[in-house]
């Protein structure tokens, strides 16, 4: 994708979640300003998202300063299931945006997500990356599993969702275990997306997003058919 067409990309996302958190965020605004409607306070929003939401957080408090002026949003990042275990343990939380229906359906079966709340905000797409400087020749997933790739950093299976979705990819492909026995395992998207960018792994998996910012990598190409849901809501 060239680079325009990223970040338009980026800005198209940006203006999708201000929009949706809007709503989101009305009522506890307005309940606020009903009781407070002859003063200037502040209300804060609290917000919990997926790390790969890290990079247009500035943008999206901007953007949304000029809806609600008297609102400071406060965002928490993290993997999606650090995110759900922080909530599930009583964390405060106003919104949840997760990179995963699994920890979004178990906060749910928990009673934890505000009835009718839970909305599909956007789709992103699984990438395989490479240092920007690194001489390593590849042009598809199942290239990984040659001998010219020693390690490739992952997202954690069991609580990193774009860890979840790269097994599957690579399951699909019948290569898993020949991947996993490479793999450096990272504790959020972002950790992986950092790991290849400083050169200490062959290559990552991350999501597209990730990529619009960085100049330190290079996109290879994207997995086959995976198209990653963003959710949220609590």
């Amino acid at each position: 994708m060239l680079k325009s067409q990223k970040t338009l990309s980026f800005y198209i996302c940006i203006f999708i979640l201000i929009s949706i958190i809007t709503g989101c965020g009305t009522q506890k605004v307005n309940d606020t300003e009903k009781k407070s409607a002859s003063t200037a306070n502040k209300v804060e929003l609290l917000v919990s998202a997926a790390a790969s939401l890290a990079g247009v957080a500035k943008d999206l408090t901007e953007l949304y300063k000029i809806e609600k002026p008297n609102v400071n949003i406060k965002f928490t990042f993290g993997s999606s299931g650090a995110l759900q275990t922080q909530i599930e343990e009583g964390a405060p939380s106003d919104i949840f945006i997760s990179a995963s229906l699994k920890q979004m359906n178990a906060l749910e079966q928990k009673g934890l997500l505000l009835e009718d709340s839970k909305k599909e905000l956007l789709v992103n797409k699984v990438v395989l990356i490479l240092p920007k400087d690194s001489k390593i020749k590849l042009t598809k997933f199942q290239d990984v599993v040659s001998d010219s790739v020693s390690m490739i950093a992952l997202g954690e299976p069991d609580s990193v969702p774009v860890g979840q979705y790269a097994q599957e990819v690579f399951k699909t492909l019948g290569i898993w275990m020949e991947v996993k026995g490479k793999a450096v395992f990272g504790s959020d998207v972002r950790q992986v997306l950092t790991w290849v960018e400083n050169g200490d792994v062959d290559c990552g998996v991350v999501y597209q997003t990730d990529t619009i910012e960085s100049e330190k990598i290079k996109v290879i190409c994207e997995a086959p058919e995976v198209l990653i849901s963003l959710l949220y809501i609590r």
